[in-house]
């Protein structure tokens, strides 16, 4: 049985990587496919992309350790699986039809069910486990992500809304609305404070939770980034104050996700 459930992880990741490589690749090789945005949206998609790379190799090494036995590996791959359904949501619905639309949806359909196969087991398994020693930290740095960008958006959102204006990050997208508003706001933020407040709580959802929320944190810092950096060549004005607060915040994600997940996870199971 647990032969079997190595080989469903190493499909679920060889199948996801190959896919999101074909995509990514596609969008910083090919002007075509971005053709219809405007170039800040495309710039930002290209920027997506890069980071979409990346999370395929964190996806491929954690997958692998994952296959291996490692808990800690599976929180990483959780968590990179959630960053590509993400990413995939907005490629699928916020891009104009390409010749990469099948694929983007491949991709958000198969990263979904694999968190929906793989979650429930992995609960499982994370209760059993000691708590991991940094679960404070952990859970701090979630709760401070989720604030931030709660308040950075209402900063947009709110004159918007009471002067009846569209937002200039949504003009200049091209878009009606900014899907990254409304995942973020509906869905995203509102995790991180949960996870963030049961983790220092010590409470067994956000414990499970805030470990995969980390990682995300980090690989959707790094696109950020990535895409700052691009728009930076490209000559927009206004970069450099977002690509260093993001840059702060990929990496106080990545300090407090190591040091959460080098606990004692793997070393309890023997």
């Amino acid at each position: 049985m647990a032969e079997q459930s190595s080989k469903s992880v190493l499909v679920w990741t060889l199948a996801i990587s190959v896919l999101v490589t074909v995509a990514s690749v596609t969008g910083l090789a090919s002007d075509s496919v971005y053709a219809e945005e405007t170039k800040n949206w495309a710039t930002q998609a290209r920027g997506q992309d890069i980071g979409n790379l990346l999370a395929v190799l964190t996806l491929l090494l954690s997958g692998f350790a994952y296959a291996r036995g490692s808990h800690r590996a599976a929180l990483v791959w959780l968590g990179t699986l959630l960053y590509l359904v993400y990413a995939y949501v907005i490629f699928s619905v916020a891009v104009h039809f390409n010749q990469l639309f099948l694929v983007y949806v491949a991709a958000l359909g198969l990263s979904s069910y694999a968190i929906m196969f793989r979650v429930n087991g992995l609960r499982a398994e994370n209760a059993r486990l000691p708590r991991p020693a940094a679960h404070r930290l952990a859970g701090y740095t979630s709760i401070a992500i989720g604030v931030l960008f709660t308040l950075l958006w209402m900063r947009e959102l709110i004159p918007a809304t009471l002067t009846g204006e569209v937002p200039q990050s949504v003009v200049d997208a091209g878009l009606w609305v900014n899907p990254v508003h409304v995942i973020d706001l509906a869905v995203l933020l509102p995790a991180f404070l949960i996870a963030g407040h049961l983790a220092v709580k010590g409470r067994a959802p956000g414990l499970f939770f805030v470990g995969p929320l980390l990682v995300f944190s980090v690989l959707m810092g790094a696109s950020i980034v990535a895409a700052t950096v691009l728009m930076t060549v490209e000559g927009f004005e206004g970069t450099l104050a977002p690509m260093v607060m993001v840059s702060l915040i990929v990496l106080a994600s990545l300090f407090a996700a190591w040091r959460y997940l080098a606990g004692s996870y793997d070393a309890a199971r023997g």
